[in-house]
């Protein structure tokens, strides 16, 4: 059997070339390409990694290995991480490390574990923070950042000396906010405010939208001489002439955001490839890292791998893990682009890298457009057949006599793939070697010989989240900030310690924005977090609440909400309200436009209450208290989603002993 298996290697791969095979030369006698940067994830923009910290262990750190170790998984070289703004910035929000002009902490929020736990497994990676939002003092009213560009580049700067500071972290990389539009003269205060504290290695990536800062940077010496790197996003492999002209690094900064099925996978490793072949990019980092959030909030599951089952311990190792694991596990940032690499005679592309030290990698892909269609943007049609091919190599690569091989198959129509499987070595004769190419197939040909296809046993199956779920946010020395599963959409919810409370609510949940905040997406105009089974139809939400604005204060407990993300605030649910004018309503909407009850409730500020609401069928009725105090509320629609709390509006507000039974 064994003999039969190597007879089909011998016939995808030989050392002869012959048929009617297109012959590729590989060399570096014309002198080499660009410097190869890396492959990276994003943790952000926003809260795609919320669910990874609340898995137990062994899995989550197996989660971050198949991320980040070395010649294991993904073996990431890039981890790229929201500086958080306390706004909805796609999938939820992330707390800032200065709520306040006033207030400094470095320790909220998961990316600093995220950072340090990649640091731990590849002490190597590059570091990047870009904020997508800021909190609402910097931009002085207004929802833009860059009218006080002091202002701004003081606060990005801060959580950059934070990072050294309290957690020995060095960020090699800061990212442009806004990708619809960039400020030239906050980019050169940024630069100059680096500078002044000691950060002169931390370069600048402009302006993470398309390639137009480049025609600035022509014109403009200085700000030319203040970015290191033009980013873009989601550029379709292709660049622009003017960013090519400035002669910087061009970076694909954020790509992929697509659904991690093979078709995803397929995505994947065609812009790998052919955002080197077509746009000279070099590095290309996918939003997002690891799809950790709820699914059913916005762009579910377009991250390499999925982790969002906390409560049972399931993840899935998907193919954008091993797609990716076929470049980084054998090159480095600091290797060099061969000139020689480029599209296949009958579609795919391949690249060649080095270390200048004889080491090469060759990365085939062959993938067809149906089965590499990414979300953004659109692709034109083109065509992929089975081919033979044969690489020549030249060069200092002439002597090679043998290179590793590892192939990943996509088998749509067997439904069957296999992904980086290790093949036998290949013997080349006179520096050649020939490949048989189907389509939807990535190869990579090496002299490095550490490549590993890491495994653990299998996580625990998949399951719904608990229909009894209960939390008192009893925590005296919370390891992260926020509770667990919980999914904040607007507003940023955090662990407190009531002092002033001697009673049972010493320990509670806090919210803590106070002002809108500057942001690229739509917040609602209340702050909320959700929680629990998007698909819960009939359920019984209680919660103890505590308002902090006199007289204009508000809160609300929640069942159904059916919307989060850049969609909260045309969340529909129904909404159980009181305010601190001694008034409640229930609505069908957060907006609290559509009014299905309202009364007096007697609540009022700095008093706890209990709220309880249940909905059964077209049916909602809710106590205070233990009381009734509504009942037999009609709601039509929606039929489900998930449990939720809020505020009015960005207010300070506590909640406590917070539950849900769902049927």
């Amino acid at each position: 059997m064994l003999r039969c298996v190597l007879c089909v290697f011998a016939l995808l791969l030989s050392a002869e070339p012959g048929g009617s095979a297109q012959i590729y030369p590989l060399g570096d006698e014309g002198g080499l390409g660009r410097q190869f940067d890396g492959i990276g994830g994003l943790s952000g923009g926003g809260a795609t990694s919320r669910l990874l910290v609340n898995y137990a262990e062994p899995y989550r750190s197996q989660i971050l290995d198949f991320l980040f170790k070395p010649n294991f998984g993904a073996s990431l070289h890039i981890l790229k991480v929201e500086i958080g703004g306390d706004a909805q910035t796609t999938d939820g929000t992330e707390p800032s490390h200065m709520h306040y002009e006033n207030d400094e902490n470095f320790f909220r929020g998961y990316e600093w574990w995220l950072m340090k736990e990649a640091k731990k497994r590849n002490p190597n990676i590059t570091l990047i923070g870009l904020p997508w939002a800021f909190p609402g003092w910097v931009g002085h009213g207004k929802n833009w950042p860059y009218d006080f560009p002091d202002i701004t580049a003081s606060y990005v700067v801060n959580w950059f000396l934070g990072a050294k500071r309290y957690h020995d972290l060095d960020i090699d990389y800061v990212g442009i906010w806004n990708e619809r539009n960039f400020d030239v003269k906050y980019i050169k205060v940024l630069r100059n405010t680096l500078d002044k504290v000691g950060l002169t290695g931390v370069g600048i990536i402009a302006a993470d939208g398309d390639w137009a800062i480049a025609n600035s940077m022509i014109s403009d010496p200085d700000l030319n001489d203040s970015v290191e790197v033009i980013g873009a996003h989601y550029p379709g492999t292709k660049t622009s002439a003017e960013a090519l002209k400035t002669q910087k690094k061009l970076w694909s900064s954020e790509d992929y955001s697509t659904f991690n099925n093979e078709v995803g996978g397929g995505c994947w490793a065609r812009i790998l490839n052919q955002n080197y072949v077509n746009g000279n990019m070099t590095a290309t980092i996918s939003w997002n890292l690891v799809a950790s959030y709820y699914e059913d909030l916005p762009f579910g599951r377009d991250g390499l791998m999925t982790a969002e089952e906390p409560w049972s311990g399931n993840y899935v190792v998907e193919s954008p893990i091993w797609i990716t694991a076929h470049t980084t596990q054998f090159t480095q940032p600091g290797w060099t682009y061969l000139q020689t690499v480029g599209h296949l005679d009958q579609g795919g592309s391949y690249v060649a890298l080095t270390d200048g030290e004889g080491n090469l990698t060759v990365v085939i892909e062959t993938m067809t457009h149906d089965h590499s269609v990414c979300i953004r943007p659109p692709l034109p049609r083109f065509n992929v057949t089975a081919q033979k091919a044969t690489f020549q190599l030249k060069g200092s690569f002439a002597s090679i006599t043998e290179l590793q091989v590892w192939q990943s198959q996509f088998n749509f129509k067997t439904k069957q793939p296999t992904f980086f499987k290790k093949l036998p070595p290949i013997k080349l004769v006179n520096g050649s070697f020939s490949v048989s190419l189907a389509e939807d197939e990535v190869y990579t040909f090496t002299t490095i010989t550490t490549g590993t296809k890491g495994s653990f046993p299998d996580p625990p199956p998949s399951a719904r989240f608990p229909k009894a779920y209960k939390d008192d946010f009893d925590v005296r020395s919370p390891s992260f900030s926020e509770a667990p599963n919980f999914a904040d959409q607007t507003g940023v919810f955090e662990y407190y310690t009531n002092l002033s409370d001697p009673g049972p609510h010493v320990f509670t949940l806090r919210q803590v924005v106070t002002e809108r905040p500057v942001t690229w997406v739509a917040d609602a105009d209340q702050t909320v977090s959700v929680v629990g089974d998007f698909q819960w139809q009939n359920l019984t939400v209680t919660c103890d609440v505590f308002m902090e604005e006199v007289q204009t204060g508000g809160v609300f407990i929640a069942a159904r909400v059916d919307r989060g993300g850049q969609s909260v605030r045309n969340a529909k649910g129904v909404y159980f309200w009181v305010f601190a004018d001694g008034t409640y309503k229930v609505t069908n909407d957060i907006a609290g436009q559509t009014v299905l009850a309202e009364g007096l409730s007697g609540t009022r500020a700095y008093h706890w209450y209990t709220l309880s609401i249940t909905v059964t069928g077209h049916l909602a009725s809710g106590l205070l208290n233990g009381y009734p105090l509504w009942k037999n509320a009609v709601v039509l629609s929606p039929k489900n989603g998930w449990a939720a709390i809020g505020t009015k509006s960005f207010e300070l507000a506590q909640f406590d002993n917070f539950a849900v039974v769902a049927d």
